[in-house]
């Protein structure tokens, strides 16, 4: 079971740059709020497939952050494999759901609920950031958090990032309405260009993400050290 880590317990974790619910944009909040309230797990409980695949590169030990978790599939699985994982995301109903699937699966799970736009991340914090179909921010919003996901990271820390390409919006079959939300090969090379051992792969392929990802779907993934 992995252990939290000493260099910063959650309740620190907690006061660093959250915003009161309140302060949340409404209409957003309210929906993914509803999103997650439904009894099963919207996106499943198995973990991103383009994520188990990337197994042999994780560390056997060390910190990592899944950033907006959602109900916790990735993070859960993180901690399985051995890491001290920290999961994030602005609704509390998906971060109670993401503690009872950890509690399930006999893990340690450390949750904490942020705006990850408005969040003061942590530098030099984690051996592994993941970033998986994190698509709702703005352009502006996209450029503040990768770079905050690259500052987060050690030396030599692991990024693996999976999303959908602007072709997704003809397969309809999970993700945002709009084009300025999808990523491509030149912005992620124009992000993450610095980083070193960079694999960026576009490929179609077949989802099956509980009620949430299923058919179809245009996907990019990206793996790269700092």
């Amino acid at each position: 079971m992995a252990g939290t880590s000493p260099a910063m317990t959650p309740e620190k974790w907690i006061n660093m740059g959250t915003r009161s619910r309140e302060d949340l944009p409404n209409s957003e909040y309210q929906r993914w709020e509803k999103r997650f309230s439904v009894p099963d797990y919207v996106f499943g409980t198995a973990p991103n497939a383009f994520l188990q695949s990337q197994a042999d590169m994780l560390p056997e030990a060390g910190s990592a952050l899944a950033v907006a978790d959602g109900e916790g599939r990735n993070g859960v699985w993180l901690a399985e494999r051995g890491l001290d994982v920290l999961s994030t995301d602005w609704s509390p109903t998906a971060l109670g759901k993401a503690q009872a699937l950890a509690k399930r699966r006999g893990v340690a799970l450390r949750t904490v609920e942020v705006d990850v736009v408005q969040w003061q991340w942590p530098a030099a914090q984690f051996d592994v950031v993941v970033a998986i179909f994190i698509q709702f921010l703005t352009p502006d919003e996209r450029r503040h958090v990768f770079a905050a996901m690259r500052n987060a990271l050690k030396p030599g820390g692991l990024l693996l990032i999976e999303g959908y390409r602007p072709e997704q919006l003809n397969y309809r079959t999970g993700g945002p309405s709009l084009v300025e939300n999808l990523y491509t090969r030149a912005l992620l090379e124009a992000e993450f260009g610095g980083l070193s051992e960079l694999r960026i792969a576009e490929h179609d392929s077949m989802t099956s993400e509980g009620t949430g990802h299923v058919g179809m779907a245009a996907l990019i993934d990206l793996v790269g050290r700092k």
